[in-house]
């Protein structure tokens, strides 16, 4: 029977599998929508851009996650726990900047724009 750790190492690496799925299907997807949809030349860029950037910020979220996992539950150390610290501050910078390039503002000034 394996152990708590073991299984756990299995799910993140899976977690980690699906995001880089989820970006490279996202990116696939974008591609195909822009080839393959008829509309000005602008139109089809910005949700070219757009539906890549979604793609990107859900894989990212699946990655962040499983380091989350694999920290937490295989290896608790405080060194590992300051690394996952640092991968998540630079993820959510990227999230960030990913979204403010999606939709041309902050996220907290989502409220103030509707």
């Amino acid at each position: 029977m394996p152990s708590f750790i073991a299984i756990a190492e299995a799910i993140s690496w899976c977690v980690d599998a699906a995001g880089v799925a989820l970006i490279t299907l996202g990116l696939l997807y974008a591609l195909v929508r822009f080839v393959v949809v008829a509309a000005p030349p602008d139109d089809r860029y910005r949700r070219f851009r757009r539906e890549v950037g979604r793609g990107i910020l859900l894989g990212l979220e699946f990655l962040v996650a499983a380091d989350i996992i694999r920290t937490v539950a295989v290896a608790p150390t405080l060194e590992n726990v300051l690394v996952l610290g640092v991968i998540v501050l630079i993820r959510t910078f990227l999230s960030m900047a990913v979204q403010v390039e999606i939709e041309g503002r902050w996220p907290w000034q989502r409220a103030a724009a509707q």
